[in-house]
């Protein structure tokens, strides 16, 4: 066929990046390279929502003060390590009480055994702890969270691309019985995400409780970077810096000129795990020094902070506010122009 005959191609759908993250402790080094540092790099792919989770917090933390202090500081810790709220719009997830009705239009078509499927769900099941109806709802939820902003794309690593699934599933279940009304969206696997070693070489996470938080007090972060777990090979000895979670977090923090020069310290031998510590214990000082800056001017405006959260409250409450219309009049909920009126009522 001719190219000037050729039918237009469909117009691409704008990007819309949509993620948000849990106020359960304070941040860390594997939330930083495993998601933060992905939503700094994709606020200017297009629109950016972020949410701080704290209705999914409610499965884990139940003391309401500690609850709004983490949310505070979650909202100060994005800020300073760079989310730009003229180029992304952060609120907390409360605050769009439009999600939590989503979430129960998604739930009338949801199955019970998709859920039953997922790995949370199982994984506290498996270890004999109870597990509450939030929980097992929890994907739900989260699915909400991402149809309520038309999300394209949303930044997860290995361990949430299930839920990602299951989202597309509800959305394409609810598109079937009542019209196209849900974007369906792509994950985007975070780079690295699942490689951050915590203090003990396991996967950094509040639940191991190996974590090197991003803001810690920099004496109590370096008696951890110290006492983090090593082999007992001899100093002699040449080691391979492939896979040794010693050096993998240094290659976090340091610049590449100087990780090649430490996996050749490695290959080389003649040095102690010691060494690599203290060059780790600089490398994060001068890698976060800039977030820890600009984090000690905002936690002294707590109405920079208000005034940051209620902006982008607002400005998510009215895009979900049109999606959520456009679910309820899809599936019959509200009046129309034909809709019987009660007698003596006004319209």
């Amino acid at each position: 066929m001719p190219a000037d005959t050729l039918p237009p191609a469909p117009p691409l759908r704008p990007t819309r990046v949509l993620s948000g993250i849990q106020p359960t402790g304070r941040f860390h080094w594997g939330n930083y390279f495993g998601a933060i540092r992905q939503y700094i790099e994709l606020q200017s792919a297009g629109d950016a929502y972020y949410f701080i989770a704290d209705l999914h917090a409610l499965t884990t933390v139940r003391e309401p003060d500690r609850l709004r202090s983490l949310v505070h500081d979650a909202a100060i810790d994005l800020l300073a390590l760079g989310l730009d709220p003229a180029r992304a719009t952060l609120f907390v997830q409360s605050d769009v009480p439009e999600v939590t009705e989503l979430t129960w239009l998604l739930m009338t078509v949801c199955p019970m055994g998709l859920l039953e499927r997922c790995h949370a769900y199982k994984d506290k099941k498996s270890r004999g702890l109870a597990a509450d109806a939030g929980l097992f709802a929890y994907p739900v939820l989260m699915s909400a969270d991402i149809l309520a902003y038309d999300a394209t794309l949303v930044p997860v690593g290995e361990d949430q691309v299930q839920h990602i699934e299951v989202c597309r599933d509800l959305a394409g279940s609810f598109n079937h019985l009542y019209g196209e009304v849900f974007t369906l969206p792509s994950p985007r696997l975070v780079a690295g995400g699942g490689r951050v070693p915590g203090t003990d070489g396991q996967k950094m996470s509040k639940s191991y409780h190996n974590t090197i938080e991003v803001f810690e007090d920099l004496a109590a972060q370096k008696k951890k970077i110290m006492r983090i777990t090593t082999d007992s090979r001899p100093v002699e000895e040449p080691k391979n810096p492939e896979g040794d979670h010693l050096f993998d977090l240094y290659s976090l923090m340091a610049s590449q000129s100087d990780t090649q020069r430490m996996a050749e310290l490695y290959r080389r031998g003649g040095f102690g795990y010691g060494e690599v510590k203290k060059a780790l214990v600089e490398a994060a000082n001068a890698f976060f020094a800039d977030a820890r800056a600009r984090r000690a001017e905002l936690e002294a405006d707590p109405d920079q902070i208000r005034a940051v959260l209620a902006d982008g409250a607002a400005r998510a409450r009215e895009q979900a506010g049109r999606v959520l219309t456009r679910a309820r009049q899809a599936c019959g909920l509200g009046r129309t122009e034909a809709s019987p009126t009660v007698p003596g009522k006004k319209p």
